[in-house]
């Protein structure tokens, strides 16, 4: 079994957006998702049916830009393969309705789960979901 990221949500998000100039991307600001609001944990995850014990949205303030990255702390690490699967399965990038993010990577590592949808239109940094994803990998 794979050791569990120690930190914070929000530390955690941190380093998952290591190495980017505040010139690269949107402003963005993070949000805890309301785990009672079963709409809410659908809207980010496009899916309300896992067993999460704390979740973190970061999003752009304003406009339509799709940018979403959702750090997800699950009640136990056994179900992050299928939680994995569900999110894939599941996750909306045209959530933002005029817009749609390209790129959408689901991964986990122990009993967290990221998922990062993003678009490098309209943006400085070509690879940003890649780079977001490569950053999360080197947290193991």
């Amino acid at each position: 079994a794979e050791k569990n990221v120690e930190g914070t949500l929000e530390e955690i998000m941190t380093k998952v957006y290591a190495g980017f100039g505040e010139d690269e991307l949107p402003m963005l600001g993070d949000m805890p998702v309301d785990l009672t609001d079963p709409d809410a944990v659908s809207y980010y995850l496009g899916t309300s049916e896992l067993s999460i014990k704390e979740a973190l949205v970061r999003e752009p303030m304003m406009g339509s830009i799709p940018h979403s990255v959702v750090l997800v702390r699950l009640n136990d690490a056994k179900d992050a393969e299928a939680a994995v699967a569900k999110i894939k399965e599941n996750a909306n990038p045209r959530k933002w309705i005029c817009v749609e993010a390209k790129n959408v990577f689901v991964e986990s590592i122990g009993d967290l789960v990221i998922l990062i949808m993003a678009d490098s239109e309209g943006q400085t940094t070509a690879e940003v979901a890649p780079r977001l994803k490569a950053n999360f990998g080197g947290l193991k």
